[in-house]
């Protein structure tokens, strides 16, 4: 009966689990990493990014968002959507194109992969005749037109895939009419371009890799006018009204074309260099939009002068007497421009440029032509990231303070709307406000926006301008000089050359409530930082603590320490330095706490640890955890380069000692030796009846390198000394295994800037396996995790019990022990390493709401381990509740920046640039909810006709055959059809 009543239980407890518990990896925040290719659509106004690890995204309004991934790993080199439609198709390196569509599933739309297609040319043809190199969607939405490395181009009907041998056109077609003077003729390379008629797109232009372009009739299957450039072509662009035609070309160069001058032309009307006479780089893509008064806009990429500006990355937009050359950091990948009207037939409105590491969206409209701000898509790592730090539950208040700083910042942007705004975002409110921060290698600290499903940056914060560098904080706004040539102007906000690396931002701490911020660096210095919303000028003065205290032997081979500013510092609004601690040795900082309450922060190096009392700015405790053997934490990390000379040299050293070691203890303890063997063993079998599955771990050796390393510190009010009295209290956990505890005495309130803040050492634990601490949680009476500092003062938790005796919880890497305090008994453990062989690398305490019952939730534990796995262990009983995997073993960087928020989320870096966003609970949940529909018909342009299945004639208004061939007669005799005289036709092209 006993077992029936467990097994039940058992089930009871697997349904609440249930309802508790739920691992959904959500939604991807920044800009995708290595981008190659940019597709938009006028008709949905959706933009889509191709990546070169073949994921494929598409962006919207802020919160339309959709993701895809090809299944062959594979670069997407051309994204194209179908004109009128919900699907587009993609081109990957490996010559396969894929058709996607926007379904609708239960009100929402999912990007889904409906096909896929590859070229088989004719039995022993190269592989050349069917390298797709350029990809044209037909406006009728049911043809593409593949232009390959052969110069053949092949007709293939969509959605099905299916090819119309019939109407594909050969490149002997081509060249069978071409005048013998053209001296090109005989290889015309690969197929360049495909662009189509405007007002008439049954006709074609094709552009060849020598120059030559041909316009192309679908219907007769035959050449209309030929166009005999002879510079390696780039890109070609018509003309809104049909008779001019731009071509840009390898040697910097553009040309105008005209299509009422006769047949066959062999000049140009126009050719310019936009960049002199000197050589330059090619132009790769041109543009040129009328507009209703005035000139028109001519974009182009490239063209600059080859020996001066050849590695700038640069689009030039001229219009009228303007004329800037916009200067990006990365390379360009693509842009388009998007235009005014229902139709997107008006002047242009924005130019979007995709390069590399960023999205730059410019207003074409404003004078200036300002940068627009980007809702999403924000490159993340415009400097490195180097750490990350949530906050759940922003007070109003201090949201509204932040974004008011942010905006002041914001000036430079144009006041113009974002211009993407395709879909509708169907996802709830976000329940709460919740900051992302992250530290960066310059020495910023972003905040971000993470309360729904676009990431959005709300503030920078600058600790550059506290310490002497050689930065210039005028750079990134440093424009070209009046009467430069060419006109530079540099855009984008990607940037990621630091000044100096000791600037890196490697810890950071907001306390909501009270608005005080710490950040601490890589070179020892911890900033205290208070939001302020008015202008501020002051000194920032350094208190130096000393953590080796007085320890010989040790020199410090490391970087210096950054020189403060000696004069006043003017300071913007928000938050703004008033403390600085610098460590000696100026190691990097490994951890830190704030206390708000208390006004207290602790800092920990590779050398020890300390505590800071901003309110009186001086230091309260100084501890060095130095080991003997410690010599590595001396030499710094920017200066220590491990050869394998040096590696190899000291296993070597510790084989022989421990092989010394035992041969001493054999010939001399030889008695002690067996009862120690023997008592080994009885320990081993009692572990094996308790858990049958567990290894031995070997325990570490007290000389190995960075044991003194703090890795976490926790400020607490609990039972320290004895059971009756609590007491403020700080424990610190090293590298070694080993916890201190610090008993704190706080003057009291009307003695606060009179009496020092004093420490004193009450306890120590040293783990038996000496494995690292990586995290440390009290829990009351109720076994629940203190609340935070001051979250109790404003109501928004309750005051831990303090009848019931509090308990210690230690995370290693290897285990999880609670221990009783005062006394520091063991009360239960559970141990991972031994179990499965995986280590903690991070931690974190989350409130676990029911999906089911509002008012119910648990308190959890969440780890990630070094196998990428996440665990649920319950508090206080230390049970595993539910595991998942959800990071790649071998991807280290991903698991070293994770972040897990208060109510069971989490974030990491995918790339350089993204973080993944996941969630652990099945009641709070952050993605992306959107439905994309085609829209109305009626606002579509009425001059896209569309053509019918056979290629015969128009079928747009439901006319018959004969109506159709009456109005295509009409229309070329109107147009002048005595010039498009039929050069040569074929019935079918043959390879």
């Amino acid at each position: 009966m006993k077992r029936f009543r467990r097994h039940g239980h058992d089930s009871q407890r697997d349904k609440l689990k249930q309802e508790l518990y739920q691992f959904n990896k959500t939604v991807e925040h920044g800009f995708p990493h290595q981008p190659s290719a940019l597709g938009y659509s006028p008709d949905l106004d959706l933009l889509a990014i191709g990546t070169r690890s073949g994921a494929i995204k598409l962006y919207g309004a802020p919160g339309v968002e959709f993701m895809g991934l090809h299944d062959e790993n594979a670069t997407v080199t051309q994204v194209h959507f179908l004109p009128h439609q919900l699907e587009l198709v993609t081109l990957l390196d490996d010559n396969s194109l894929h058709m996607w569509t926007l379904r609708a599933h239960q009100g929402v739309s999912e990007l889904l992969e409906v096909g896929r297609f590859t070229l088989t040319g004719p039995p022993g043809a190269p592989p050349s005749v069917t390298r797709v190199t350029t990809v044209l969607a037909h406006s009728s939405g049911e043809l593409l037109l593949l232009g390959t490395e052969g110069g053949h181009v092949f007709v293939v009907e969509v959605p099905g895939f299916r090819e119309l041998e019939e109407r594909n056109i050969s490149v002997e077609d081509v060249q069978a009419r071409i005048p013998e003077e053209y001296a090109p003729r005989r290889n015309l390379e690969c197929v360049e371009a495909l662009q189509e008629k405007p007002l008439n797109p049954r006709q074609v232009l094709i552009g060849y890799g020598r120059g030559l372009m041909v316009l192309w009739d679908l219907d007769r299957q035959c050449a209309i006018q030929y166009f005999l450039g002879t510079q390696q072509l780039e890109s070609v662009w018509w003309m809104e009204d049909g008779e001019h035609i731009l071509s840009s070309h390898s040697d910097g160069s553009y040309c105008s074309w005209s299509t009422t001058d006769g047949d066959v032309q062999s000049q140009p009307e126009k050719q310019d260099t936009p960049y002199g006479s000197f050589p330059c780089k090619a132009i790769s893509k041109v543009l040129q939009f009328p507009t209703k008064q005035g000139p028109p806009f001519l974009i182009l990429s490239g063209g600059m002068p080859r020996a001066s500006y050849g590695d700038r990355h640069c689009i030039s937009v001229i219009h009228s007497k303007t004329h800037i050359a916009l200067d990006f950091t990365s390379r360009i990948i693509d842009f388009f421009v998007i235009r005014e009207g229902e139709q997107h037939t008006g002047d242009p409105s924005a130019l979007v440029v995709l390069v590399e590491e960023e999205l730059v969206v410019v207003d074409l409209q404003t004078e200036g032509w300002p940068v627009i701000q980007m809702p999403y898509l924000v490159p993340l790592h415009c400097s490195a990231i180097t750490c990350s730090h949530h906050v759940s539950s922003i007070p109003l208040k201090l949201w509204e303070r932040i974004l008011a700083a942010g905006d002041l910042q914001n000036t430079h942007y144009s006041n113009k709307p974002w211009p993407i705004n395709g879909g509708q975002n169907l996802a709830p409110e976000p329940p709460q406000r919740d900051l992302l921060l992250t530290g960066h290698e310059d020495g910023t600290v972003r905040f971000w926006d993470a309360s729904g499903v676009c990431l959005y940056p709300m503030y920078k914060l600058s600790t550059a301008g506290v310490f002497h560098t050689d930065a210039d904080p005028n750079d990134n706004l440093n424009q070209g000089a009046e009467g430069e040539w060419p006109p530079f102007r540099k855009v984008g906000c990607f940037d990621p050359y630091s000044d100096d690396p000791r600037l890196g931002i490697q810890k950071i701490h907001l306390c909501k409530y009270s608005g005080y911020l710490t950040v601490a660096g890589t070179a020892g210095q911890i900033l205290v930082l208070e939001l302020n919303d008015e202008m501020a000028e002051q000194v920032v003065s350094a208190t130096v603590v000393d953590l080796l205290q007085g320890q010989d032997g040790f020199r410090w081979k490391g970087h210096a320490r950054l020189d403060v500013q000696e004069e006043p510092v003017s300071f913007p609004p928000g938050f703004q330095p008033f403390a600085l601690v610098q460590c000696q040795p100026p190691a990097v900082v490994t951890a830190i706490a704030l206390h708000s309450e208390w006004k207290l922060v602790a800092f920990g190096t590779s050398h020890g640890f300390g505590i800071y009392d901003y309110q009186q700015k001086n230091v309260a405790l100084a501890r060095c955890t130095l080991n003997p053997s410690d010599q590595l934490a001396m030499e710094g990390p920017l200066s220590r380069v491990k050869s394998i000379k040096k590696s190899l040299r000291q296993s070597f050293r510790r084989i022989r000692r421990s092989r010394v070691s035992m041969r001493k203890h054999q010939t001399t303890n030889a008695a002690k030796l067996q009862e120690i063997n023997a008592r080994l063993e009885a320990e081993a079998l009692q572990e094996m009846e308790l858990a049958p599955v567990q290894r031995r771990i070997e325990a570490r050796s007290s000389d190995d390198s960075f044991t003194g390393l703090v890795r976490t510190l926790y400020f607490a009010d609990s039972f320290i000394t004895d059971s009756a009295h609590n007491t403020p209290s700080l424990w610190a956990g090293t590298n070694g295994g080993a916890v201190f505890a610090y008993m704190l005495r706080l003057p009291p309130v009307e003695r606060r800037m009179d009496d020092p803040v004093t420490a004193h050492q009450a306890k120590e634990i040293q783990l038996m396996h000496r494995a690292p601490v990586v995290g440390l949680v009290v829990l009351d009476g109720r076994g629940v995790p203190l609340p935070e500092p001051l979250e109790v003062a404003h109501d928004l938790a309750r005051s831990p019990d303090m009848l019931a005796s509090h308990h210690l919880l230690v995370i290693s890497e290897e285990q999880f022990k609670l221990f009783t305090l005062p006394k520091v008994s063991t009360k239960t453990k559970l141990k991972l390493t031994a179990i499965d062989g995986s280590r903690v690398r991070r931690v974190g305490v989350a409130l676990f709401g029911s999906s089911r019952v509002e008012d119910y939730g648990e308190n959890s534990l969440v780890v990630l381990t070094n196998q990428g796995e996440l665990h649920v262990i319950s508090l206080p009983a230390i049970k595993m509740q539910v595991h998942h995997p959800c990071i790649r073993r071998e991807d280290v960087s991903g698991i070293a920046s994770c972040v897990f928020t208060k109510h069971g989320q989490g974030f990491y870096l995918i790339s350089p640039s993204e973080f993944e966003r996941f969630s652990l609970s099945a009641r709070w949940l952050v993605e992306p909810r959107s439905l994309v529909e085609l829209p109305d018909k009626s606002t579509l342009d009425p001059s896209k006709a569309r053509l019918r299945d056979d290629g015969r004639g128009y079928d747009g208004r439901g006319v018959s055959d004969n109506e159709v061939l009456q109005e295509i007669q009409k229309s070329l005799e109107g147009d002048g059809g005595d010039t498009e005289t039929i050069i040569s036709k074929s019935p079918r092209p043959t390879f």
